[in-house]
């Protein structure tokens, strides 16, 4: 007898070839995919679960992967508006050092988390201040978490240090190396921000312990005049100089990048996180991703901070990442609704080393799965699911989503927490944070 059994649905399984099955279902028993069948198969007629879900009129595709995001700087959604990023972070951090605690960044990686997950996210991976309180957040929602110590050498919050974010950094691996709903890593900030010796320590932390490094990159002109100036070459060569590039590596952003830039980031492995929202907010540039795909990279999405971005919205940032080569390049075929499935889907999963267990729906791997609502008035008819999904799909359609086969989001409403509670601890602090920029 199965744990579970998801019926009558359109599955996308989002493997590499792509497959699509009309009316399938999907077995599930320990948290892991064990049959994914055609309802018509005759096997079909003789199965026994624990609980059986009826989930005609739905698609049902693997959990989306959100490989970029501050979830709690969701405290401070709206406060900063209208600049240019290097004159918004100078507010930004003003504003974080005025209220952030390991408390107050809690509460914002529940609020920031639970809105991924309440749009279909499964996984994300987070930069943030206080990442073991961010990873808190996310085993209490019972969301996956991709995070670590961060690194920055200014005068940061709750004023530390290099050899504070170095141990903390360490401690969190330590803390969290057996744990499967946690893939730590190392985040320094940028190379604008943290020292080229204190870049090689974080990476060889990284390197000791086998995980993961991710840093912002090459996102404005300004970054890249700044290094420049500083090191006599562009971001990306300096990275690759500081031999941190390689496949533990994921570079968030990659706007203003070259031909040589591109095929460093390729040949060595490194994922490409596209963040089309907050490029386009703060007016930092449009990358070019069909030029990546087209070499090869390993291309990724993520949404950036609802600091920056104003939201978390995964399906903004999918259908940007379909549509902006397209017009960039003034070439509509540049690239299809299959590719643009896999950036928030595979590809992710690939870039955090674990292709093996998510990103897709495929016997063995773990049953991280959503349900899409496809009785809408915006998917009927419906000719194609993959170009929906990539196209005409709101995370307003998602209706229920599971993490190793538990329904952490039903009809629409979380089950693991009580986000109310929360909320209301968040309304408490508005004028706090509104104050928080007088410094």
């Amino acid at each position: 007898m199965y744990d579970l059994i998801i019926e009558d649905a359109t599955i996308v399984t989002a493997d590499t070839k792509h497959t699509v099955i009309e009316s399938g279902l999907v077995l599930i028993s320990e948290g892991v995919i064990l049959g994914v069948y055609d309802t018509k198969n005759p096997i079909c007629g003789d199965l026994e679960a624990k609980v059986r879900l009826n989930a005609s009129g739905k698609l049902l595709m693997p959990g989306i992967i959100n490989m970029h995001c501050h979830a709690a700087d969701s405290l401070f959604r709206g406060l900063v508006e209208n600049l240019a990023l290097e004159d918004w972070l100078s507010k930004v951090w003003i504003a974080e050092k005025n209220i952030l605690t390991p408390e107050t960044t809690y509460l914002g990686s529940v609020l920031g988390l639970a809105e991924n997950l309440l749009a279909g996210v499964t996984t994300v991976m987070d930069m943030f201040w206080y990442p073991d309180r961010t990873a808190q957040a996310a085993k209490d929602l019972g969301l996956r978490i991709a995070t670590g110590g961060i690194f920055f050498d200014p005068p940061g919050v709750g004023e530390r240090g290099h050899a504070d974010y170095k141990k903390e950094a360490t401690d969190f691996f330590i803390k969290h190396s057996a744990d499967d709903f946690v893939f730590p890593m190392v985040m320094p900030h940028g190379t604008y921000t943290v020292s080229p010796k204190n870049l090689k320590e974080a990476k060889q932390l990284c390197d000791h312990y086998g995980g993961l490094f991710s840093t912002h990159a090459a996102e404005t002109q300004t970054e890249q005049s700044d290094i420049k100036n500083r090191y006599g070459k562009s971001v990306v060569r300096h990275l690759h100089d500081l031999k941190i590039l390689g496949p533990n590596t994921s570079l968030a952003h990659c706007v203003h990048v070259d031909t040589t830039e591109i095929n460093l980031i390729v040949d060595s492995g490194t994922a490409v996180v596209h963040n089309p929202v907050s490029n386009l907010k703060l007016g930092s540039g449009i990358p070019p991703i069909g030029r990546f795909v087209e070499s090869g990279a390993l291309v990724t999405l993520g949404t950036d901070g609802a600091i920056s971005g104003n939201d978390l919205d995964m399906w903004m940032a999918l259908r940007l990442a379909a549509t902006l080569p397209k017009g960039y390049e003034m070439r509509p075929n540049i690239i299809d609704a299959k590719e643009a499935l896999h950036m928030f889907t595979l590809n992710g999963a690939k870039a955090l080393g674990k292709e093996s267990l998510i990103g897709s729906i495929e016997v063995g791997k773990k049953a991280d799965l959503i349900l899409v609502n496809a009785q809408t008035i915006h998917s009927t008819p419906m000719f194609d699911p993959i170009t929906h999904l990539v196209y005409s799909t709101s995370k307003s359609d998602v209706t229920d989503v599971f993490v190793e086969g538990l329904r952490i989001v039903e009809n629409g409403v979380c089950t693991t927490l009580n986000l109310e509670n929360f909320l209301s601890q968040v309304r408490s602090m508005t004028s706090d944070i509104k104050m928080s920029l007088n410094g």
